[in-house]
C-alpha cells in the first residue's frame, strides 16, 4: 500500500499545506491539538472538499482538484474510527458489527471473517451487548470492528484513545498492536501523543501548525531536534532497537543494542527477542569522562551531532550511539560548562529503572 497525499485549504485565521507519501504500516499523523490533522484525515474520508490537492491510495484517485476528481464517501472504502465510538445504541455488538459486513457487500468490497476480526480485538464475551453496557475501550474495540468488517482499503484513526483513561488505553493499546500485526489494512493513525505513535507507528508525519515539519521512522523523527517543538519538551525523546541478551538474578535485563549494552527491569521476554525502548531526553545525564561510583547502571560512549538551544535555560543535545540517535535535554549552564559541541566524545548516564516498562515493546508480542 502506498498513500499520496498533498493537501492545500484555507479556514478563518488558519491555512494547511501538507504533503507526504506514506508506504505500508501504521502511519502517525502526529501534532499538537489544532495543527491541521483532523482536517486531513476529514479530506481523505471525503467529508469536506479541499482548496487544492489530491489523495491517491494504492494508485487509486480519493479527489484531485487538478483533474476535478471527487469520489464520493461511500465509494472510497475508508474506514474512520472516531474519538468516540459512535455506535448504533439500539443495536447489539454482533448487530453494529454485522452493518459493517452489509456496508461491505452493497458496495462490492471484500468481505472479513467475523470470526477472526472478534477474536483478534477479544470481543467474543461482548456480542449479545448494547454499547451502553460497554466500557469506553470496549466500545472502541467495537467500532474497530465495525470499520474492519467495512472491507476498507485504508483505516482512518482519528485519536481513537483521547477519550479514554490510562486504564482503557492501558487496554486497547495491545489490540491495536495486534491490528497493525496481522491485518494488510494500511492505518492513518492521527495522535498527538509521543507515547502513543512511538509505539504503534512505522512511519511519523509531523504536523505543526499547517505544515509537514518532519517525517519518517519512529527512530528519526522522535529523535530529532528540529521536531522538538512540535513533540513537546517534555515528551521529548528517542526510540532505539535493541535485542535481549541475558535476564540477571536481580532483575535486570540486559541488552544489546548497537553502541554497547543497557541494563533494565526486567523485560517479559525470552533471550533473543527483539524490543524497542524509549529513552526519554531529560532522563539522560552527560559526562565527559566515565564515572565511577555512581549508582547508575548505563554510561554509553556517545557523539555530539547537534545542539538545540531554545529561549529558555535548556540545551536539546542529538547524540550518535552506535547507528542510533538519542536525545538528552540538560541546562544552557551545564552545556557551556563542559564546552559540549558537534563532534564531542563524551559519556550518556542512564538508570536503570528511569526506563520504565510502558516504554519497552517487544516485536511480535506486545509490540510491532
Amino acid at each position: 500500500m502506498s498513500l499520496s497525499v498533498a493537501i492545500r485549504h484555507a479556514f478563518s485565521g488558519f491555512s494547511l499545506d501538507v504533503a507526504f507519501e506514506a508506504p505500508a504500516g501504521v502511519t502517525a499523523l502526529f501534532g499538537r491539538s489544532g495543527s491541521g490533522k483532523t482536517t486531513v484525515v476529514n479530506a481523505l474520508a471525503g467529508l469536506i472538499a479541499v482548496d487544492a490537492g489530491h489523495a491517491r491510495v494504492d494508485g487509486d484517485t480519493l479527489f484531485d482538484t487538478g483533474e476535478r476528481v471527487f469520489l464520493p464517501p461511500h465509494r472510497r472504502r475508508i474506514g474512520y474510527v472516531f474519538q468516540e465510538a459512535r455506535l448504533f445504541p439500539h443495536m447489539t455488538v454482533r448487530q453494529n458489527l454485522g452493518y459493517g459486513r452489509w456496508f461491505a457487500r452493497r458496495y462490492g468490497a471484500d468481505v472479513a471473517d467475523m470470526e477472526s476480526v472478534v477474536e483478534m480485538l477479544g470481543i467474543g464475551a461482548l456480542l449479545a451487548r448494547r454499547p451502553g453496557t460497554l466500557s469506553g475501550g470496549e466500545r472502541q474495540r467495537v467500532a474497530i470492528g465495525r470499520a474492519l468488517l467495512s472491507g476498507p482499503r485504508l483505516l482512518l484513526m482519528d485519536e481513537p484513545l483521547a477519550s479514554l483513561d490510562e486504564a482503557r488505553k492501558t487496554e486497547i493499546l495491545p489490540y491495536l498492536e495486534r491490528l497493525s500485526r496481522e491485518t494488510k489494512v494500511p492505518i492513518l493513525y492521527v495522535s498527538h501523543s509521543v507515547a502513543e505513535v512511538a509505539r504503534l507507528a512505522t512511519t511519523v508525519v509531523a504536523i505543526d501548525e499547517g505544515r509537514v515539519v518532519r517525517s519518517g521512522t519512529p527512530t528519526e523523527v522522535l529523535s530529532d531536534p528540529q521536531a522538538v517543538p512540535t513533540l513537546g519538551i517534555r515528551d521529548a525523546g528517542a526510540v532505539i532497537g535493541a535485542s535481549v541478551t541475558a535476564h540477571h538474578a536481580d532483575g535486570l535485563s540486559e541488552l544489546a543494542i548497537s553502541g554497547g549494552r543497557l541494563l533494565l527491569p526486567r523485560i517479559a521476554a525470552g533471550q533473543g527477542a527483539r524490543v524497542r525502548v524509549r529513552i526519554h531526553a531529560h532522563d539522560i545525564m552527560l559526562s565527559l569522562t566515565p564515572q565511577e561510583g555512581i549508582s547508575a547502571l548505563n554510561q554509553l560512549p556517545v557523539e555530539i551531532v547537534s545542539l538545540r538551544r531554545g529561549d529558555g535555560p535548556g540545551v536539546v543535545v542529538q547524540l550518535r550511539c552506535g547507528s542510533d540517535r538519542l536525545l538528552a535535554r540538560i541546562t544552557r549552564r551545564s552545556a557551556d560548562a563542559l564546552g559540549l559541541a558537534p563532534g564531542l566524545a563524551c559519556h550518556a548516564i542512564l538508570k536503570s529503572v528511569a526506563v520504565a516498562q510502558e516504554d519497552v515493546w517487544v516485536e511480535g508480542k506486545d509490540g510491532r
